[in-house]
C-alpha cells in the first residue's frame, strides 16, 4: 500500500508573516487560504490591519527570508 504523500506547507493556513518591505501598504499578513495547483502551493494573504487587502502568492516565496519573516515582527526587529 503506497504511503500517503506528505502535504507541502501543512501549517500554512493561519500562519502569520511579516513582509520585509511594505506590501500594498502593509507589513503584517495572515494566511487565510491555500490552493494546490499541480506541484505548486499558493497562499492567500490578508493584511492584518485591513482585511480588504488580500492577494495570492506562491507559498515558496514565503521561504525567502529577504522578503518574508515568519510571525509578526516589530519595526525595530525588521530594521534592526
Amino acid at each position: 500500500m503506497p504511503k500517503p504523500k506528505k502535504q507541502k506547507f501543512p501549517h500554512l493556513v493561519g500562519s502569520k508573516w511579516t513582509a520585509q518591505q511594505r506590501t500594498m501598504g502593509w507589513r503584517h499578513f495572515q494566511v487565510v487560504n491555500r490552493k494546490n495547483q499541480g506541484k505548486l502551493v499558493f497562499a492567500e494573504l490578508v493584511a492584518s490591519c485591513d482585511p480588504t487587502v488580500r492577494f495570492w502568492i506562491n507559498a515558496t516565496v514565503l521561504k525567502n527570508r529577504q522578503l518574508w519573516k515568519a510571525g509578526w515582527q516589530t519595526l525595530e526587529e525588521i530594521t534592526g
